[in-house]
């Protein structure tokens, strides 16, 4: 990947909508040039997608917390049930399986304190792997470029 490349991608990161034609001016190139740009960086897999950006807060998700997870046993069965369990929870918007003290960690978007108490209880809680679970609760995000 060049530079003009990399233009591209800081474009569709802060407009994924924006025309060919508007794309093609803001990074000095032809339309047609870009457009092959474009679709080579999406053939080769750079780019892999397109999404819409929702507010949580309008959506009625606007507490959100980061979540540490432990679990008691490290088999493949574990981790696959664990993995499970978030991938069908739709309060977990994030699961990654980290290196370190925690076996996961996990962003969480839900209305309020207490949702969030329900999910902790109700879907962490009931997990039979879980043996730690260490919740941080999100203040602000002062920057946050998943939703640029």
């Amino acid at each position: 990947m060049d530079e003009i490349d990399q233009k591209i991608l800081r474009e569709l990161r802060r407009d994924g909508r924006i025309s060919n034609v508007a794309l093609a001016e803001r990074v000095s190139l032809s339309p047609s040039a870009c457009l092959r740009r474009v679709q080579e960086l999406e053939r080769t897999g750079v780019i892999l997608g397109y999404r819409v950006v929702t507010s949580p807060e309008r959506m009625g998700r606007g507490f959100a917390a980061y979540v540490m997870v432990g679990l008691s046993s490290h088999t493949k069965a574990a981790q696959e049930g664990f993995e499970r369990a978030m991938a069908v929870a739709p309060e977990v918007v994030e699961c990654h399986n980290i290196a370190g003290a925690f076996e996961y960690l996990l962003r969480v978007e839900s209305a309020d304190l207490s949702e969030y108490k329900r999910f902790h209880t109700e879907v962490l809680g009931t997990q039979s792997h879980v043996n730690a679970i260490t919740s941080y609760i999100v203040m602000g995000s002062p920057k946050d470029e998943r939703a640029t």
